[in-house]
């Protein structure tokens, strides 16, 4: 224990010197001086102008007070500190000493340590380890950020500069509010160690613990960390963050939420693109999305969410013009799909409006249409019948001369009255100088063009003055045209082709769980702007009692509620009822669903369309299976259940009663995975539980609904339970019979009874 004290102490002996060390204040040059020399234990200097010096610091100023006992001076105006060439300390006031090596300043402090300025009312400042100090508040400014703050600490060796109390950082890029922070002048990085906010020109950070560089604006934050951009936010315990590449990436707990959209993305490990709003999701995803429906969660109504979880789950913002979205389907008469209901609206707009006014091509003037006259209906071709041809030919050239006068004559109402006339000048000298007869006779059909037109058959003198008039008119002419917004062959700006809308893309393992629909495909897409969720590749969606798969499906949401469902290429749907385990099914080229308050309404297939339903009677007994093939079948749903099935177009059909049913009947395609189906929101998180081996039953073999052998021990019962039956004996019934057999050797003579009354003979199921 001695020997380790005596090897600390010789460890700290030379510091501790050189702690110690103290070296006099050394007055260089002064213009005048003045000495108290009666009182020689405590001698006073005056001097003017003075320059003191101490080690590798110079000091200057216009007055000073030096006390060479104490190795003490003050300064007066103009006090300045030069420390190696490399630090400059300016103020009005300054109080050293020599023998601690503090410097302490007042009024108008500056402190200059290569591009970093400081300025304070008080700093203190030590020349050993190059330190400064303020507590009344401080700024820091460079080329690249300025800095302020309530309390300081600048060390000027490693350029760290620490921060408390009200610190603002001002960037070109952000404005950073913080508790408590430290900046390294030389890399420009930010320290945070308490509540901090990132403020961008449209995005905010929040975080309690991280680093930000002010020139490079990488970052990463590690505490309760929050970034928000409009109606967008994401979390994560840790973010990291690249400004210029506008590049982001989120670990652990990640939450995305967008609240104009109403979603949410959740995750484990996330990236984010700034330059195309993406945000990609690939470990653990799941995606929540707001809807108007509503379930009853303990007797109250909660409003319903749709959850989807996949592989890989990315959200961005695009231009909706860049999309192609899908209209909803209606039904129209005769059980027709036709269009969606805003074009339909749309369509009939435009054909009330033309039936109103017919538009012009070329300059969008409105004409009423011309009313035929009843009494002279006889077209142009019947009056002329019996004129001779040359007579013919000059009148259908005439016709065709007032029609272009009449054309030019619409374009002559948009025209203001000073440029109309000079225009009517330069038509007429053009008519003139083709020496059309017919064109100038057809002059004589436009009002405004009478009085041009005679002067100009007057003589060369009048032509000749129309002509000069012609330079001017143009002048006129372009001065008009250059005052319209848009030209003819411009394309006119439309406000919609600038309008972003979200899209969400799923990857691989999709899974989809709503109160009144789940799904399950291997990629699906969603936007918002039609509100439509698209499965691909061997997609199944279950809705109530009822499975549809196919080859992709389409499932729009209106108003956040179901509405329509389209199965297209190879669409198969498999009904069953809640009590039964008879499969209604329907397939054919294209499904078209219409839901009314979260549940299907009505069907209809198209396609090779075919079905097979079992008819039920008062009793919900099994009556006949009816087996159709159309072009077109129509479904009615009541309650969860198919209740009428129509067939629309060259229906064929056969009914089987149930008594000639030998076996279930399965169209081609067949498809029931109730095992598949998401059953709550933690199966699209996590997953459907890992389900442990099931032994396979013997093809066709099908098990007694009822428990056999009630007076069993526990042990005994999975013996008994599933023997299998059918309606005669057959070759895989006999094995399970004969263990029976052999099982109720052991038994007593009273299960024995019991036993034997419910496994005489092999029972049919009910049909």
């Amino acid at each position: 224990m001695h020997t380790l004290r005596y090897f600390l102490i010789a460890l700290l002996f030379p510091f501790s010197v050189l702690a110690q060390q103290k070296t006099k204040i050394i007055v260089e040059r002064w213009d005048a001086t003045t000495t108290n020399a009666a009182d020689k234990a405590n001698r006073i200097s005056y001097f003017r102008k003075p320059v003191f010096r101490q080690d590798n610091a110079r000091l200057f100023c216009d007055s000073a007070v030096f006390y060479p006992d104490k190795n003490i001076f003050d300064a007066f105006g103009n006090v300045h500190i030069n420390q190696a060439d490399t630090i400059n300390i300016y103020s009005d006031r300054l109080n050293y000493n020599g023998n601690t090596k503090m410097a302490h300043l007042t009024s108008n402090v500056r402190m200059v340590d290569n591009e970093n300025v400081l300025t304070t009312n008080i700093l203190d400042y030590n020349m050993a380890s190059k330190v400064g100090t303020y507590v009344s508040g401080g700024k820091i400014v460079n080329k690249d950020v300025t800095l302020t703050s309530k309390n300081g600490y600048y060390f000027s060796n490693s350029r760290d500069a620490y921060f408390r109390y009200n610190v603002v950082v001002v960037t070109p890029e952000s404005r950073i509010t913080s508790d408590t922070l430290r900046y390294n002048t030389l890399t420009n990085w930010t320290y945070f160690y308490g509540p901090t906010n990132i403020k961008g020109k449209d995005d905010n950070l929040y975080t309690e613990n991280g680093a930000y560089n002010t020139r490079t604006q990488y970052a990463y934050f590690g505490k309760k960390n929050l970034y928000t951009m409009n109606t967008k936010s994401l979390k994560g315990d840790s973010l990291y963050y690249d400004g210029i590449a506008g590049y982001g990436k989120a670990v652990r707990n990640i939450v995305f939420k967008d609240t104009a959209d109403k979603t949410v993305m959740y995750g484990q490990l996330g990236f984010y693109y700034k330059k195309d709003e993406r945000t990609l999701v690939t470990k653990n995803p799941y995606v929540g999305m707001g809807t108007a429906d509503s379930i009853k969660v303990n007797n109250k109504l909660q409003p319903d969410s749709l959850w989807m979880g996949a592989d890989t789950l990315e959200t961005q913002m695009v231009l909706k013009k860049s999309l192609v979205l899908i209209s909803s389907p209606v039904i129209k008469k005769d059980n027709e799909l036709g269009e969606a209901e805003e074009e339909e609206g749309k369509k009939e707009a435009k054909v009330g409006a033309t039936k109103k006014a017919a538009v012009t091509e070329d300059t969008g003037v409105k004409k009423r249409p011309d009313k035929p006259d009843k009494k002279n209906s006889k077209t142009d071709k019947e009056k002329n019948k019996n004129l001779p041809e040359k007579a013919r030919d000059t009148l259908t050239k005439e016709s065709i001369s007032k029609d272009s006068v009449s054309k030019d004559s619409t374009i002559l109402h948009k025209i203001p009255p000073q440029v109309k006339d000079s225009l009517l000048i330069s038509k007429a000298d053009a008519l003139v100088k083709t020496g059309k007869d017919s064109l100038a006779k057809s002059l004589k059909a436009v009002p405004a063009l009478n009085a041009r037109t005679d002067t100009l058959t007057k003589g060369k003198a009048s032509a000749e003055k129309l002509k000069n008039a012609v330079p001017a008119a143009k002048q006129l002419a372009n001065q008009a045209q250059a005052k319209k917004p848009l030209l003819k062959d411009s394309i006119p700006f439309n406000p919609e082709d600038t309008v972003r809308t979200r899209v969400i893309k799923a990857y691989h393992n999709v899974r989809v769980y709503k109160a009144n629909m789940q799904a399950k495909a291997d990629s699906l897409f969603y936007t918002s702007a039609d509100s439509t969720l698209r499965w691909y590749k061997n997609p199944i969606l279950w809705s109530e009692g009822s499975q549809q798969t196919g080859d992709t499906i389409y499932l729009q949401l209106k108003n956040k509620k179901l509405n329509t469902l389209q199965v297209l290429q190879q669409a198969f749907l498999v009904n069953v009822n809640a009590d039964s385990a008879r499969h209604n099914q329907i397939k054919g080229k294209l499904i078209t669903a219409f839901f009314k308050d979260g549940k299907l309404k009505n069907m209809f297939v198209d396609g090779n369309a075919e079905s097979i339903y079992y008819n039920q009677d008062d009793k919900n007994a099994y009556t006949d299976m009816n087996q159709t093939v159309s072009s077109r079948i129509k479904i009615l749903f009541k309650e969860k259940q198919i209740e009428k099935i129509v067939t629309i177009r060259d229906p064929e059909g056969v009914r089987t009663p149930m008594p000639e049913l030998k076996e279930d009947v399965f169209l081609t395609g067949f498809i029931w995975r109730p095992e598949q189906r998401p059953l709550s929101k933690k199966e699209v998180i996590n997953g459907k539980p890992k389900s442990k081996p099931v032994a396979k039953k013997a093809a066709g073999v099908q098990t007694h609904p009822k428990t056999i052998g009630k007076g069993l021990n526990a042990k005994d019962k999975p013996l008994i339970k599933n023997i299998p039956v059918s309606k005669k004996d057959s070759i895989a019934v006999k094995p399970v019979l004969l263990k029976a057999d052999s099982l109720m050797k052991t038994l007593p003579a009273k299960q024995k009874d019991t036993l034997k009354a419910n496994t005489a003979r092999p029972v049919p199921l009910k049909k």
